[in-house]
């Protein structure tokens, strides 16, 4: 697969539009997906021909009066709707060390753009893309609905998403966000960095027969890797508090504390069906979302 847009060159970029549809297209070229079988499928338009391209797609009926190869392409029927989740608390503003200083971008922009070219494909296929952005002092709400004017409309209030300070408490989530009322496929970003399992909770909640929950956990090479060195102070982005420590002695506890904490996580995706797939802002962006395609891709989704 061909890695498309790396963190630093997106990051000056600054085109959501553009890289949404630059990886999306880039991504699923990388699938070589096959005429879709089954019901709901429909014969949508003429494109050019393009190496990969299987010869049974080709309109030879076409040719023979332009001389010119196309293909038929098909979209499918659909009456799901998309749910796009980020989660806009202050710990999605870390960005790691080796990138601050080039004008890297945090979790929370590489969650945007994420989300935006989930957004893309859901509606180049038909489907509902709604938007929840969740932190303790915003809840931003976009209904689901179809088109490509209501793909742009989604990057606006993408791109309008402010963090919060922390996740929000389960009573600050309103009733419209409740179990059930995001029926369809819902797809939730975060780092989740939590103090009561409350991120956890919110997405093991939404777990439901008519509702598929996927989670996109981000992390960077830091949280990976601590590749610190020396004296080093530490600050919770959400909670203000700074810790001084001595990088080389502090490197195995810490390690061995963060796969405890992995560890736990996978447990209670396992427990509730819910697929995990893992982000480094560190890597392409279409890294994590061309395994997470590949996978359903393999499966006939």
């Amino acid at each position: 697969m061909t890695q498309f847009i790396d963190p630093l060159t997106l990051a000056r970029v600054k085109d959501m539009p553009l890289v949404a549809k630059t990886v999306a297209q880039g991504v699923l070229h990388g699938l070589h997906t096959s005429t879709q079988r089954g019901t709901g499928v429909e014969f949508s338009q003429y494109r050019a021909y393009e190496p990969g391209d299987p010869l049974g797609r080709i309109d030879w009926k076409l040719f023979a009066r332009s001389d010119r190869y196309f293909v038929r392409e098909a979209q499918r029927e659909s009456n799901i709707n998309v749910w796009l989740v980020l989660d806009a608390s202050q710990s999605m503003l870390q960005i790691s060390e080796k990138s601050a200083g080039q004008g890297g971008w945090h979790k929370l922009d590489y969650a945007r753009y994420l989300l935006a070219t989930i957004g893309y494909i859901a509606q180049q296929q038909g489907d509902g893309v709604g938007l929840v952005g969740l932190s303790s002092e915003h809840i931003d709400y976009l209904p689901a609905r179809n088109g490509q004017q209501h793909w742009h409309k989604l990057l606006l209030h993408l791109s309008r998403v402010q963090p919060g300070k922390t996740f929000p408490k389960a009573p600050q989530i309103p009733d419209h966000l409740a179990v059930g009322q995001m029926s369809g496929l819902v797809f939730v970003v975060s780092d989740f960095h939590q103090q009561n399992n409350e991120i956890m909770d919110f997405v093991s909640s939404l777990s439901a027969p008519q509702t598929e929950v996927v989670a996109a956990q981000l992390c960077c090479d830091d949280e990976l890797n601590f590749p610190f060195t020396g004296q080093v102070r530490f600050e919770d982005l959400e909670s203000g508090q700074q810790r001084l420590v001595a990088a080389k002695q502090a490197k195995a506890e810490y390690l061995q504390a963060y796969s405890q904490f992995q560890h736990a996580l996978d447990q209670q995706f396992q427990q509730h069906r819910i697929q995990c797939i893992h982000g480094n802002i560190d890597q392409p962006l279409d890294e994590c979302l061309y395994h997470y395609l590949a996978a359903r891709h393999k499966v006939g989704y």
